[in-house]
């Protein structure tokens, strides 16, 4: 029997006892579903969790095949490591490749999106001095930095574009479409599908359209959008792009993976000169070194309970967690939301600010005091130019009620000024 396929009786028979997952049409309010996905996950009650962002918790079955390989790990150690993990490590990379929907040759395993997007970014050797390079306000931080330290490495000229306050489709493309015109050379764009700070999805396969058009090449940051948004890599119609696993997909802490279209490799320079794997295979892009070799055998779990759940129930339930407190909250005199309501420009992550609150003192307050007066727990997030702001992330376990308790805080808040 191959390794792989170690079955865990409690792991089967918590999904086997999930409803059908609903339709797409009533996806998003078949309460009887969202019912026993919310028994999945063991969560504390101490405060009304909307920051669900920084990782996402495993479902208890994922949580029973991580203990398992955990125990395996730690009890054959290099006996099982040494023989065995070669095979084991890409029949991962197998599972992996078919939940994006791309070729087992066009990804890596990585420990985490920010590993994987600072490799395409640092690797990237398609610059020549004077050229120019593209990131926006709401790129993460690790991504801007990158970005701005490829002016040392390759003698590029950093852009740096705002994106505009409210965002549309249309005005977020002329942004794009205008700094292409205006920066000829521009020969990489960098560009996140889901903003870590405001939540705002951006028009990826249209942006990176425009670019590869003017000659660039695109990394896209896809830390938050796989598992939360439903898609399959190639729909990015990027050349390059960064994942995390688990954040939506729900796998353990340590697991991400890059990406490289099949026919890009030779774009992105070898790791540290990399010898490893040949020259001409994705995995040289990358050295991780020794993972936590339990959570990424724990994947196949995880995306096993995430094909079970279903993507689009999940992309629709989480739509309609936003909804429920962005709708309210945007009847409030001084509350400012940070997302349209296009369907297409929205996820689970939106972020606020309180009238004149722009700093991150600002909003660490704002923070604190929804925590300590209503206990609800959210954070403070860095990175559009208009100001810091506060981001709110529920998770698929979420009730509706947490929605509720949001917007009692911030109807309090609001009057207050």
């Amino acid at each position: 029997m191959p390794l792989l396929d170690y079955r865990l009786p409690e792991f089967d028979a918590a999904l086997a006892a999930l409803p059908a997952t609903p339709a797409a049409g009533r996806a998003a309010s078949d309460e009887p579903f969202w019912r026993a996905v919310h028994a999945l996950y063991r969560q504390s009650d101490t405060l009304v969790n909307l920051e669900n962002g920084f990782w996402g918790a495993m479902a208890e079955p994922v949580k029973a095949m991580f203990r398992y390989w955990t125990d395996r790990v730690n009890f054959d150690t290099t006996v099982l490591i040494r023989d065995h993990w070669a095979d084991m490590q890409e029949a991962v990379r197998a599972e992996v490749a078919g939940a994006m929907g791309c070729g087992v040759d066009e990804i890596a395993l990585t420990r985490n999106a920010t590993e994987s997007l600072l490799a395409l970014i640092g690797g990237y050797n398609r610059l020549a001095p004077g050229d120019t390079v593209l990131y926006s306000d709401l790129d993460y931080p690790c991504g801007r930095n990158a970005m701005e330290w490829l002016r040392e490495r390759r003698g590029v000229v950093p852009v740096r574009l705002s994106i505009p306050e409210p965002a549309t489709r249309e005005n977020v493309l002329d942004t794009y479409a205008a700094a292409l015109r205006a920066h000829p050379r521009t020969r990489l764009v960098l560009v996140s599908h889901v903003c870590f700070a405001t939540g705002l999805v951006m028009p990826v396969r249209d942006i990176a359209a425009m670019a590869e058009a003017a000659g660039a090449g695109v990394i896209v940051d896809a830390a938050h959008s796989w598992g939360m948004l439903d898609f399959e890599v190639p729909a990015l119609h990027a050349p390059f792009a960064a994942f995390n696993l688990h954040k939506w997909i729900g796998a353990p802490l340590g697991c991400g993976a890059l990406y490289i279209r099949r026919g890009s490799v030779a774009a992105i320079d070898t790791h540290l000169g990399d010898r490893t794997w040949p020259a001409d295979d994705v995995r040289s892009r990358i050295h991780t070194g020794s993972p936590n070799f339990a959570a990424w055998l724990t994947l196949p779990a995880a995306l096993q309970v995430h094909r079970r759940l279903g993507a689009h129930a999940k992309e629709a339930r989480l739509r309609a967690l936003r909804n429920a407190w962005v709708e309210p909250a945007r009847a409030l005199p001084g509350v400012q939301v940070l997302t349209p309501d296009d369907p297409s420009m929205v996820a689970g992550i939106t972020g606020f600010r309180l009238h004149g609150k722009t700093s991150k003192a600002d909003n660490d307050a704002v923070v604190a005091a929804l925590r300590e007066r209503f206990g609800v727990f959210t954070v403070a997030r860095p990175g559009p130019d208009a100001g810091s702001v506060v981001r709110v992330t529920p998770a698929i376990f979420t009730h509706f009620s947490a929605a509720e308790r949001l917007v009692e805080g911030l109807s309090v808040l609001a009057r207050e000024g």
